[in-house]
């Protein structure tokens, strides 16, 4: 590092840390050299970092309407990648970091608020405003730190303290409006009504024009509240904060309110011997959701335009299609009820002894309740004779931690010890009921007994308690300021396993050499910093199972009598295997961070190469040797590996301007290795071609419609499909999908026969870039975001353009003239996914309270600021949005299969101000 003045250059300090969205802020030019920054469960100077930590501060999160926290660093860190699940008010993000590295295990990273452990969803009980700053840990030489939750990576969120001196208040507030601005183009009921005419086809027409998509829209009005409370002494400090967001969606009656509250408080004690931490944050949502998005929308697409769009004045119901047995007039999914409540707490304390110099024991205890309650009726025009459904879902965990550390100084030398013991409990409890036959549709879900028990999965309940306990020690060494090795061990005990591997061992290594505080570097004054550095390192998995796989699993199967009395049979639903054991990911980074020209040039560069081994993966089996026909079992791997680049660069820097550019791009490659191995002297392999998304809907019924497959020697997710040659006439004026004969042997759409692979889902590139320029009080902040290399198949179009399910569904305006009457699933419909996203722009004013003489008497600062979420999306993609799933292994993976929520820019007018 440069020392100048016995200080350290911030910008060159965070360049260990981040060099994504640097400039984005007005912080000083330098802080002192022993500036702090937690890195797991240590702490210690910025420059002592040898692993791939990413720090994003309040100042560089993005600034425009936000729903989860992640939204605030989306685009801002390389290889960390976040989707929301919809454009809906309560879509609940997907995360990868680093690519998917497990097929049954978890791949969400770690959620650690405060020291307490969660998972996404948690990160909804955090008003954005009340973080102070993101770590994001992406390499195995710092995850191992938290041994088996770490393997996914580890995203820690710190929120505000309090800080010496009066009283302060501040009140964030926003109003915004969201608006659709685009659609389907599907035929209107004029449209509908002449392609009828013109091919001589007989329809039920109603007389009417409605577009039902717009029909189902409506105008989101949002605001958002937040008012902080905070202060304090030399000896103790508070902050205090109650939030509040109201979000409609664009669609009727779907919205979402989340009241939050976060508290923390700090006191020192006995001169300096003992410091108390206390905190606690908690909210409370309530959301009303869209029961099913496709068949909402895949309704309101195709419905039959002519319809009315109110009910029958005769019979008060909704007008249905019987011949389309797919949809339900999209009015009618307007009245279905489909709510949920989630209450969430979360309360923790750390006491620090501060026993000898250099020398303290932390002890930390934390406690988490979540309830979730579901609640739903699907009235008898969406379901014959109607259906409800309640359930509740609850976790607790309780997590407590004793922790030792040593730091000490000697001459050129710094070493600093850390050993920990922890364990933690967690309890999952869960209900629910499905009752039908409803004589009205009146009561709702509120009168269950107006109804009858479903006579399948009419009601369930689990009951889930899984525990862990750690040990970890971390040695870190640093000569110089010049030479930094960091040691990590950590071994865990799961009770998902059985006796022979409930423990796991996960050590990692790192180094960093500074080479910019050599003497030689003297000669070259342009270098800020140039460090080098490297690391290796084991983390464990086990999410993604359930708590008692290694146990029998039994259910009834039948009475039997036993002498005079009738009793009830026990039969296996599973096998058991003892050998269960931890999954394992083998990480090795290694980076470079450089700092020039009085740090306006920052660059950071890394490399990954991961290695899933011992893989839990469930396969099929034959019974007997086995019980039951599949067996959960350690076997197969999988790579992935990639580079991330950041760059911040200051072209302009005055007293009155500053324009600042960031920009990360990220290169990442997956590869599924193996899924066969022996097993007790019996060969385990998993299908050569499994359907990971597949197409369903009107035309599909059981056929050939898979599209995205997990195959051995590919990346995870590839298209496999028939080739098509374009399209060919049938003979009578309409056109079919021409198939080519791959095999030589004949067309067959069979797996393994007339398919290949031709593209993958999850893009090969990530790009995220920030713009900022201030002009004295003015500031205008621009985020792009961008994905490359993956393709989309287009579901929506293969079904929207085939004229044969006309005039039972509506088409798109152009399918009349194309006249396509056929839906095989080739890659016809396969285009590409990449895209350039403007995620938002941001116009703030900060008013000059001085110029005003009653104002600033009470009035600290006052910023007022325009954005506009979505401004535009550059693509070559031809359906609704190429902004889908393409990062979470599910049913969706990308395939665009009439699930399109209509796309929405929001406006938003914010107010910030501090007393």
């Amino acid at each position: 590092m440069i020392r100048r003045h016995g200080k350290l250059t911030l910008l060159t300090l965070l360049l260990s840390a981040s060099s994504n969205g640097i400039f984005a802020q007005e912080i000083p030019v330098t802080t002192p050299i022993d500036s702090l920054i937690t890195v797991g469960y240590a702490t210690g100077s910025l420059k002592t970092l040898s692993g791939s930590v990413e720090k994003i501060t309040e100042t560089q999160m993005n600034k425009d309407q936000i729903t989860n926290p992640l939204e605030a660093i989306r685009g801002r860190v390389p290889g960390l990648t976040i989707q929301r699940g919809s454009n809906g008010p309560a879509a609940l993000d997907a995360v990868r970091l680093r690519g998917t590295t497990s097929l049954t295990s978890g791949n969400d990273p770690l959620i650690i608020v405060d020291g307490v452990f969660g998972d996404l969803s948690m990160l909804t009980s955090i008003y954005p405003t009340d973080i102070e700053s993101f770590t994001i840990l992406k390499d195995a030489s710092e995850t191992a730190q938290y041994g088996s939750r770490g393997a996914s990576g580890v995203i820690e969120v710190t929120t505000k303290k309090g800080m010496s001196g009066r009283t302060q208040v501040a009140y964030n507030g926003s109003f915004g409006v969201s608006t659709v601005y685009k659609n389907l183009k599907m035929l209107s009921g004029d449209e509908y009504r002449r392609v009828a005419s013109e091919r001589g086809i007989s329809i039920l027409d109603k007389g009417n024009n409605t577009d039902f998509q717009k029909e189902i829209e409506q105008t989101g009005l949002q605001q958002n509240h937040h008012i902080a409370f905070y202060g304090g002494s030399s000896e103790s400090s508070y902050r205090v904060s109650l939030g509040f967001m109201d979000r409609q969606g664009v669609i009727l009656n779907e919205d979402m309110k989340n009241f939050t509250s976060n508290m923390n408080m700090n006191q020192k004690m006995f001169d300096g011997f003992l410091n108390c931490e206390l905190g606690m944050f908690g909210s409370i949502q309530k959301n009303h959701n869209l029961v099913d998005y496709q068949k909402t929308f895949y309704s309101a697409a195709t419905f039959n335009p002519t319809y009315p769009n109110h009910k029958d004045p005769v019979t008060n119901s909704w007008d249905g299609i019987t011949t389309a047995s797919q949809i339900t007039n999209p009015l009618a999914w307007m009245e279905v009820q489909d709510d949920d409540a989630t209450s969430h707490i979360s309360t923790h304390a750390r006491l620090t002894f501060n026993l000898l110099e250099g020398l303290k024991l932390n002890l930390f205890g934390a406690y988490t309740y979540n309830i979730v309650e579901n609640s739903q009726y699907l009235p008898t025009s969406v379901w014959a004779n109607g259906q409800a459904y309640k359930g509740t879902k609850k976790r607790e965990s309780l997590l407590g931690n004793m922790m030792l550390t040593y730091k000490k100084n000697w001459k050129k030398h710094f070493f600093d010890v850390l050993a920990l013991a922890e364990l933690q409990k967690e309890t999952y409890t869960g209900y629910y009921t499905t009752v039908s036959n409803f004589s009205t549709d009146k009561f709702g879900y509120n009168n269950l007994q107006a109804g009858a028990l479903r006579l399948w999965e009419g009601t369930n309940s689990y009951y889930d308690q899984p525990r862990l306990a750690s040990f970890m020690g971390r040695f870190n060494y640093t000569y110089a300021d010049r030479y930094v090795l960091t040691l990590n061990a950590r071994t865990d005990a799961s009770s998902k396993f059985g006796a022979n591997h409930k423990w796991g061992f996960f050590p990692s290594a790192s180094a960093a050499w500074v080479i910019s505080e050599e003497e030689f570097m003297k000669q070259l004054p342009m270098v800020d910093n140039l460090k080098f550095r490297t690391g290796y390192g084991l983390a464990g998995n086990q999410s993604g199972i359930d708590s008692y796989t290694t146990l029998n699993l039994v259910q009834p199967n039948g009475v039997v009598p036993v002498g005079n009395s009738a009793v009830v049979s026990l039969g296996d639903l599973r096998n058991t295997n003892p050998d269960l054991k931890w999954e394992v990911k083998h990480t090795f980074n290694t980076g470079i961070d450089v700092a020039l020209f009085g740090n306006r040039l920052l660059l950071s560069a890394n490399y990954y190469n991961s290695r899933t081994t011992d893989m839990l993966y469930l396969y099929n089996v034959s019974v007997p040797p086995f019980t039951y026909n599949t067996l959960l079992a350690n076997i197969g791997s999988m790579r992935n590996w990639g580079t991330e680049i950041a760059i911040g660069i200051t072209p302009l820097k005055t007293k009155d301007m500053e324009l600042n550019i960031n920009a990360n791009i990220t290169f990442q490659r997956n590869k599924l290795l193996s899924l066969s191995g022996m097993y007790n002297g019996e060969m385990l392999s998993a299908p050569e071609y499994k359907s990971l998304a597949s197409l369903d809907g009107a035309g599909f019924h059981g056929g050939y419609n898979h599209i995205v497959y997990q195959m051995v020697g590919q990346p995870l997710g590839v298209f496999y499909l028939p080739h098509s040659t374009g399209l060919e006439s049938d003979g009578n004026g309409g056109y079919t999908y021409g198939i080519a004969d791959l095999n030589g042997g004949g067309v067959s759409l069979e797996d393994g026969e007339d398919r290949y692979v031709t593209g993958q889902a999850v893009p090969k590139t990530i790009l995220g870039s920030n713009i900022s320029f201030r002009y004295k009080r003015f500031d205008l902040s621009l985020q792009i975001n961008g994905a490359f290399g993956h393709k989309i198949y287009n579901g929506t179009s293969l079904t929207y353009m085939n004229m044969n399910i006309f005039p039972d569904y509506n088409v798109m305006k152009k399918a009349p003239k194309q006249n396509i009457k056929d839906q095989t699933a080739t890659d016809y419909w396969l285009e590409k996914g990449d895209y350039v996203n403007f995620d938002y722009v941001t116009l703030g004013w900060n008013v000059p309270i001085e110029k005003v003489q009653k104002l600033k008497k009470y009035v600290r600062s006052l910023r007022l600021a325009f954005t506009v979420n979505n401004l535009a999306t550059i693509s070559g993609y031809s359906g609704l949005s190429p902004m889908i799933n393409s990062s979470t292994v599910n049913s969706t993976l990308g395939v665009d299969d009439k699930r399109g929520y209509p796309l929405a820019r929001t406006y938003t007018l914010g107010l910030s101000i501090n007393f």
